[in-house]
């Protein structure tokens, strides 16, 4: 007799294309996969930015990323430390179906320039170039909720209303970062996001769009081919035979925790920039009449402040939660794959 079909099986979904069911396969297991991930490294994250945010500042407010997390939770609980969360698991879903996405299709656009069958496997530079333009296209998707993010992740150590547009009952008062904070509603991403836009336009939303540009190209080249490069090389040890496909779990885990920990190392000054850029007007508003930051402008004024050091603050603690962040992304995506692919 022959066995019932599954009928939550992806074959049983009717007259859909394969370029369109690996599409939404790559969606869905993407955004799957940077949702949990994001849930997992969101308060290293907070930390990160208001570290790299005060760089900038005449006295830091925190002596490091143990300091900001312990006077994070101490002044602000739980809660404080998933602030902003609902803008980063956005951003996670957005950032991984789209990077898996463009990925593989400019990957079968790179097969078909060189006349190639789309079986094809390709060499490691390509897959970086790959790699890169995924990032290139992910970046115009991330800079606007990632602004929306970094302006939440700063709220509390604001020194005076994130925007005049925001009414003074829901601002945030001026506050220490080592007294306990008042209790008060604060604005939720939907009001910083209409703020934004009233203030500065839709463009507005694209603050930091260069350093986001920068981060996601270089980065996604370095993170695809790095996963590819060491997880190939462990599935070869197996046998020469295998291809990409026959990973096993725990090699896809151990070659993203190496791909995470590349990308946001390599990566990690353009990043600061950006962060600086997008809470510069909440930490140190310059008044509405003042010239916008700019990439360049910021990373003079940063490397001025504090050299390299200002550069790369927060970076030992974003670089140490990508590395299982990372492997969580990978060990999700190719488990899916290789369950419903």
């Amino acid at each position: 007799m022959e066995a019932a079909s599954n009928p939550l099986s992806w074959d049983n979904i009717p007259s859909m294309p394969p370029s369109a069911m690996r599409a939404v396969k790559d969606i869905t297991f993407g955004s799957i996969a940077g949702m949990v991930s994001k849930v997992f490294e969101h308060p290293f994250d907070l930390t990160k930015v208001r570290l790299q945010s005060q760089v900038l500042d005449t006295t830091a407010r925190f002596n490091g990323p143990i300091d900001c997390l312990v006077k994070t939770w101490k002044n602000e609980g739980v809660r404080g430390l998933y602030r902003g969360l609902p803008a980063p698991i956005v951003a996670a879903m957005l950032e991984n179906a789209s990077l898996f996405l463009s990925y593989s299709e400019l990957q079968d656009v790179i097969r078909r320039i060189n006349s190639q069958p789309l079986s094809h496997d390709l060499s490691l530079p390509q897959l970086a170039l790959a790699g890169a333009g995924a990032g290139a296209i992910t970046s115009f998707l991330l800079t606007p909720v990632e602004l929306v993010k970094c302006k939440m992740q700063v709220q509390m150590i604001a020194p005076k209303p994130l925007s005049a547009s925001i009414p003074e009952s829901t601002a945030a008062a001026a506050l220490d970062s080592s007294v306990a904070p008042i209790s008060r509603p604060l604005p939720g991403p939907i009001a910083i996001l209409m703020s934004v836009i009233r203030t500065e336009g839709l463009r507005g939303l694209w603050l930091g769009q260069t350093g986001t540009l920068i981060r996601e190209c270089g980065g996604g080249a370095a993170w695809f081919a790095t996963k590819e490069f060491v997880g190939t090389k462990l599935i070869k040890q197996r046998g020469s035979e295998l291809t990409r496909k026959d990973i096993l779990p725990w090699e896809s885990a151990l070659s993203g925790a190496c791909a995470g920990g590349i990308f946001n190392f390599s990566m990690f000054p353009a990043d600061s920039i950006k962060s600086t850029m997008q809470t510069e007007e909440d930490l140190r508003p310059r008044g509405s009449n003042a010239p916008k930051p700019t990439f360049l402008g910021t990373a003079k004024a940063m490397y001025r402040a504090q050299g390299v050091k200002g550069l790369y603050a927060g970076c030992g603690i974003t670089v140490a939660r990508s590395i299982p962040s990372s492997a969580i992304i990978f060990l999700i995506y190719d488990g899916l794959s290789s369950r419903f692919g």
